[in-house]
């Protein structure tokens, strides 16, 4: 019997071409979320119904829940094009034996670079006094109402020092001579030995951090990691930094304390519901940057993981991947 695979998410052509030399694809686009718009999910719906009759799953930004693949007894393998799994559940999935992939590492650098962006662009309020130029407002030459502060010799605390997190660090110590704190599971010997990185309890790093870069992912222990308590505890001169997970800040706290100076301002890159409603007071903040995230979203890095996705997902269906596997468990069973 011919394999069959669902995409749900749009894919480069090239990337469709490898798949369909084999099995059998089938698209999911706007099309077939507007088919089912009169039903509770649309793309989700469309999805849940498509997943009855496919042996794999290749997308990404779709809630993938247990009740959409209660019928879907032929299924195998799902290859999610993104590094953050959070859009499933992962012992579900494991309990069914149905592999779940993702796109590790390829990601990396893009992502660490809109981080260190957002360092950047929050420090020298570029996106304020971009927009304050072209408001007309440049007449003379610019006082201490505009000024930033230094990034370099600063010290930056990542909470996660994971594969993007070390990227992050190696940008901040060795590129602007950031002094690096950060907390994660297991020291990181290879960040400490290259970057000078100490590991410290997220108290401390908070305490004594100018800028707090959240690059954990998102599960029941990290949602609202970072919350009024947690803000409180930052300097007041301080910028939060996220572009891991909206659920990881307490978004309502945030802004309370935003609002009232608690810390100086923040670059996000996430939110806990996006897109971002147009009535958010983030976007009243001058003290905000706010991307719509943008993490990974380059030309090359998006066409590269839709590529790694593509690659896990064959050969979780012929039964030989060994890396990338969410739930590596399943391999086991």
């Amino acid at each position: 019997m011919t394999l069959k695979i669902v995409a749900y998410k749009a894919l480069p052509s090239d990337v469709l071409d490898y798949l369909r030399e084999h099995a059998e694809v089938v698209v999911l686009d706007s099309a077939a979320g507007r088919a089912h718009e009169g039903l509770a999910g649309g793309l989700s719906e469309a999805l849940g119904a498509a997943l009855r009759e496919a042996d794999g799953a290749i997308g990404a930004s779709v809630k993938v829940t247990p009740a959409m693949i209660d019928g879907a007894t032929r299924l195998k393998a799902i290859s999610t094009i993104s590094v953050g799994v959070d859009n499933f559940d992962l012992d579900d999935l494991t309990r069914r034996g149905i592999v779940l992939a993702h796109t590790p590492d390829v990601l990396t650098e893009s992502t660490a670079d809109t981080v260190f962006a957002l360092v950047l662009t929050t420090a020298r309020r570029v996106v304020e006094l971009a927009q304050w130029v072209k408001a007309g407002q440049w007449r003379g030459s610019i006082g201490p109402d505009q000024y930033g502060v230094d990034v370099h010799g600063k010290t930056i605390g990542i909470v996660g020092l994971g594969c993007i997190g070390g990227a992050l660090a190696r940008r901040a110590a060795l590129g602007f001579s950031m002094r690096v704190l950060y907390t994660n599971r297991h020291p990181n010997e290879a960040a400490e030995r290259a970057y000078g990185a100490r590991r410290v309890e997220l108290d401390e790093l908070l305490a004594q951090s100018d800028f707090v870069c959240l690059q954990t992912p998102l599960t029941p222990q990290t949602r609202h990691l970072i919350g009024a308590a947690q803000l409180r505890a930052m300097k007041r001169s301080a910028v939060l930094i996220n572009a891991s997970r909206g659920p990881i800040v307490d978004e309502a706290a945030l802004i309370a304390a935003l609002a009232d100076g608690t810390i100086a301002g923040a670059g996000l890159d996430v939110f806990e519901r996006e897109p971002l409603a147009l009535d958010s007071p983030l976007l009243a903040m001058r003290n905000v940057v706010a991307l719509p995230h943008i993490g990974s979203a380059t030309h090359e890095t998006r066409h590269a993981m839709a590529r790694c996705a593509a690659e896990n997902l064959v050969a979780a269906l012929a039964g030989k991947l060994n890396r990338n596997v969410a739930n590596p468990e399943v391999l086991t069973r």
